[in-house]
């Protein structure tokens, strides 16, 4: 499963093997300085699930990886079936607008993040 991480000044997005394939994307990098907010979801899947050119892997309400670009904004996606609560990161000024990732303790990956900025 994906982790999100703090690596010195920078977020770290870790995908396993599986995830860099099914996302067609490696890891992910963006300074802390470009999270805007960090919120917990109860349903990370739903939030993942929204109209836009898609790159990766999805099969609705199981799996979506991969990156989504909207008519207003782009977004990364790493959401499995065994993860169904998560994190959406909020960026400014990097390549994509948010990651949404599922997680196992979802509000202690959020505390993590928030205390680092």
């Amino acid at each position: 499963m994906a982790q999100l991480r703090i690596d010195g000044d920078e977020l770290v997005l870790d995908l396993t093997g599986w995830e860099k394939v099914e996302g067609v994307h490696g890891d992910l990098r963006v300074p802390l300085r470009s999270v805007r907010s960090v919120e917990v979801l109860d349903d990370a899947h739903a939030a993942a699930d929204r109209i836009g050119v898609k790159v990766g892997t999805r099969i609705a309400r199981v799996v979506e990886v991969g990156s989504v670009t909207g008519l207003h904004t782009s977004f990364f996606t790493a959401v499995h079936h065994d993860t169904r609560r998560g994190v959406r990161v909020v960026l400014e000024g990097a390549p994509y607008d948010e990651w949404i990732v599922g997680c196992a303790d979802p509000e202690a990956v959020a505390a993590s993040i928030q205390g680092a900025l």
